[in-house]
């Protein structure tokens, strides 16, 4: 709850600030310098409860993350100790190699990222729909004339921003639509990895010529499909980073650009031009949770897919077992 309140507050204090980028920048127009001095005052606890509510609200999610991921440690390790399952899970067919890594590394990636991402994606929806009503107020409409015709877009900044999101998360999907499977094969690369390494350190297969030659090759092998896997997995994120990067340097100027009609025009102030172009970044950015997040969102799948599949084949154990029993109670 807490860190809902937080979220509102920040909210608040964000909303708060884009009136004052107006305020300051119609002070400029103006050359007004009583005014200006007193926005700059106005400025200093707008800045000082923006800093403190981010600081709270870091501490807030990473004890939240810590709690839970305490507690679904704690019973994973004791749902893999109790009765044997420790090392019956070795006659379970699959892939469940380095299961204390699945653990400890990927229950901390599925208890870690839903609580950035839900916070993440509530703070989104409540920006987006508090800056969408800055933007269809100040914005106001948009008439096109072209010759005899005459257009009219009610509230074209918010119609602008919703189309450019989604035209975002679109090619973002279209580009990144592999990367959970990427993923996934990359933790399972280095799962075998550190199960061959183990392996060869508990066994002592290196202490023998033979052994050890054959103990190479294997690390070998692991290793080349560790660094295959790693090779696809800079491709995608290399592609994502295309899209990132390219509209966090088209979002703010597409609103600048598209506020200047009606400032040439004379029907919008600078501060309003100003307003508006920051808000219809903020509305872009909290549109684009889905597209920012996304690399987050395929690491936190396949982890999460790990730790079930995990669970899986603990329970196949006790079903063994029982099978087991079974039969030895039919002879």
């Amino acid at each position: 709850m807490l860190l809902l309140v937080t979220i509102v507050l920040q909210l608040l204090t964000q909303y708060a600030l884009n009136f004052w980028n107006r305020d300051f920048f119609n002070a400029v127009e103006r050359k007004d310098g009583n005014q200006l001095l007193i926005q700059a005052l106005r400025f200093i606890p707008l800045a000082a409860a923006s800093l403190s509510l981010a600081v709270f609200s870091v501490w807030g999610r990473m004890t939240l993350q810590r709690t839970w991921r305490a507690w679904l440690s704690d019973e994973l390790y004791r749902y893999w100790l109790e009765r044997d399952r420790l090392v019956r899970l070795n006659l379970v067919a699959g892939d469940y190699q380095a299961p204390e890594y699945r653990i400890a590394e990927d229950g901390r990636v599925a208890t870690d990222f839903p609580v950035d991402l839900v916070l993440g994606l509530v703070a989104s929806l409540l920006t987006a729909g508090t800056f969408i009503g800055i933007l269809w107020v100040v914005g106001g409409n948009l008439t096109i004339d072209a010759g005899s015709l005459s257009v009219t877009i009610p509230g074209y900044l918010v119609v602008a921003v919703i189309v450019y999101s989604i035209a975002v998360a679109a090619t973002t999907m279209l580009i990144g639509r592999r990367l959970t499977d990427v993923m996934e094969e990359n933790k399972r690369a280095e799962a075998q990895l550190r199960a061959i390494g183990t392996h060869l350190r508990e066994s002592g297969e290196s202490t023998h010529e033979a052994s050890g030659e054959d103990g190479k090759r294997k690390m070998n092998s692991a290793l080349t499909a560790v660094i295959a896997s790693w090779l696809k997995f800079c491709w995608q994120l290399m592609r994502l980073t295309t899209i990132t990067h390219t509209n966090s340097l088209l979002a703010p100027v597409i609103g600048l650009l598209l506020c200047t009609p009606k400032y040439v025009a004379g029907t919008m102030l600078l501060g309003e031009v100003v307003q508006a172009a920051a808000a219809f970044a903020v509305v872009q950015g909290a549109c684009s949770w889905f597209t920012d997040n996304y690399p987050r969102l395929a690491e936190w799948a396949a982890s999460a897919n790990r730790v079930a599949s995990l669970l899986l084949a603990l329970d196949k154990v006790d079903q063994c077992r029982a099978d087991d029993k079974a039969t030895f109670t039919r002879n």
